[in-house]
């Protein structure tokens, strides 16, 4: 067998630079939740100040604090030794809910390999592995990664892109949130909608009450209410709009639940679907975007569909073609692409 040194050498460091981004993901995870980042983002300091400041050991922070420096998360001043965060930084790490926060998306890589046994048990028997079967990690995760998403979005853009929607909402609407998880979607929502009235359903018992711990501190309580509920079979009927964000393809049915929605909604109601974005090529998802999304669906969406009847198993680079499938499979007649971000496909459908 002939060797290409140079592209070798090429793929080496490949490796160099993804085994630091794996190892340096847990770092990130101890910072977030010890508050070492949030430490630094009001001024610079040594690793014995910030020690003191969270009350942590000196010498653990300052290993932490260079492995932080190396992975370009925090800057290094070698003159005074002290550490600290651009604004840009503190933005990404320190400032919960802004748009461009990140912590939350390590703790879902963390529960992902608290999943390991499970995971490679599934790939020898083809076995599912449900949500509620991941480390509470992903749960609390899923939620801090999404939530600045739908902040900087839901309402300012993806609602307004679908036809009619939003004059309903101001009005007063009666609204599904379907597979809402910890509820940050309906919240948000019933915060900027005090006219109308919001039911987050999800299989999950713990999610749903912490959903509803969520609304009872945004004060939102009164219009947004939380059930135990799959997706087949939430109850309620003439809701004028539905949504789903980020869980249809996680079904095992996704069919049987466009089917239920369809059946749930008023006669002129809207369904927005948001799903990961992905093309409906494999070769074209096969980009920084695709990498992180089909690592995901490895780990939690693909088992957790194949852990439900039919599993479907679409997986989160589902794309646009297959998305319309299955909600036209379900019933619909009207199906597009409302819009998009970089991380986001959000479709309506109408009856």
């Amino acid at each position: 067998m002939a060797i290409d040194q140079q592209k070798l050498d090429a793929f080496l460091g490949k490796f160099v630079g993804d085994l630091g981004a794996a190892m340096h993901a847990a770092t990130v995870v101890v910072g977030d939740q010890l508050g070492l980042y949030k430490a630094l983002a009001d001024a610079p300091l040594s690793a014995e100040g910030v020690a003191q400041k969270t009350g942590t050991d000196a010498r653990y922070v300052l290993e932490w604090l260079s492995a932080q420096a190396a992975s370009g998360y925090v800057q290094y001043n070698p003159e005074n030794r002290q550490f600290s965060l651009s604004e840009e930084q503190a933005l990404a790490l320190t400032q919960e809910g802004s748009p461009a926060f990140i912590p939350g998306a390590f703790q879902i890589a963390s529960a992902q390999f608290r999943a390991l046994p499970k995971i490679m048990e599934a790939f020898k028997t083809g076995k599912g592995l449900g949500w509620h079967e991941h480390d509470a990690a992903l749960f609390h995760g899923t939620e801090r990664f999404f939530r600045p998403g739908y902040v900087a979005n839901l309402v300012d853009n993806w609602i307004p892109a679908l036809e009619g929607v939003a004059q309903k909402l101001q009005i007063g609407a009666r609204v599904a949130d379907v597979g809402c998880g910890h509820g940050a979607s309906t919240v948000i929502m019933a915060q900027a909608f005090p006219n109308s009235s919001f039911t987050g359903f999800d299989y999950h018992g713990p999610s749903i009450e912490r959903a509803r711990d969520a609304a009872k501190q945004a004060g939102v309580e009164d219009r947004a209410k939380f059930e135990v509920a799959m997706a087949q079979d939430f109850p309620g009927n003439d809701y004028d709009f539905v949504t789903v964000f980020d869980c249809l393809h996680d079904m095992g049915d996704p069919v049987g639940a466009s089917a239920h929605v369809k059946k749930s909604l008023a006669k002129d109601g809207t369904w927005m679907i948001v799903e990961p974005f992905a093309n409906d090529r494999l070769e074209d998802n096969l980009n920084p975007v695709g990498r992180v999304f089909y690592s995901a669906s490895t780990f939690i969406c693909t088992p957790a569909s194949r852990s439900q009847d039919k599993a479907m198993c679409l997986g989160a680079q589902a794309g646009e073609a297959r998305m319309r499938d299955v909600v036209t499979q379900g019933g619909f007649k009207h199906f597009r692409r409302a819009t998009e971000t970089p991380f986001n496909l959000v479709y309506e459908a109408r009856p």
